[in-house]
């Protein structure tokens, strides 16, 4: 089992830039194929991106793409989500979740979550 601590989230202006970090324990965290999901007030959550076990295959949805980076410090047990140019739709709680096992594009399925954090971009 792991468990997974997100940081990093706030309020930030529309255009603005946040770094999120999500740092696991319990488990070695090389075997985990990492990712981050989104949901905003009102909404279902929603997949934002995904990365293989050592960070070389990533794989993010329409809506994120080109804006958001994923990357992960596997010494340091912690996957981040660089999002810039920040949007007010992009305003939700996001959560970092891990899958055990290899990822290699497409869908995601996780087995474990974090608590979720905050983003709010503000126009």
């Amino acid at each position: 089992q792991v468990q997974l601590v997100e940081s990093g989230g706030g309020l930030v202006q529309a255009g603005g830039s946040l770094r999120l970090s999500c740092t696991a324990s319990g488990r070695t965290f090389s075997l985990y194929a990492m990712g981050w999901f989104r949901q905003a007030p009102g909404k279902e959550r929603e997949f934002v991106v995904a990365c293989s076990r050592s960070g070389g295959n990533t794989y993010y949805a329409d809506s994120v793409k080109g804006r958001f980076t994923i990357s992960r410090d596997n010494a340091k047990n912690t996957v981040y989500l660089q999002m810039n140019s920040l949007k007010p739709e992009d305003t939700a709680v996001y959560y970092c979740a891990a899958r055990q096992g290899e990822y290699y594009g497409g869908a995601y399925y996780p087995g474990y979550w974090g608590q979720g954090i905050q983003v709010t971009v503000s126009s």
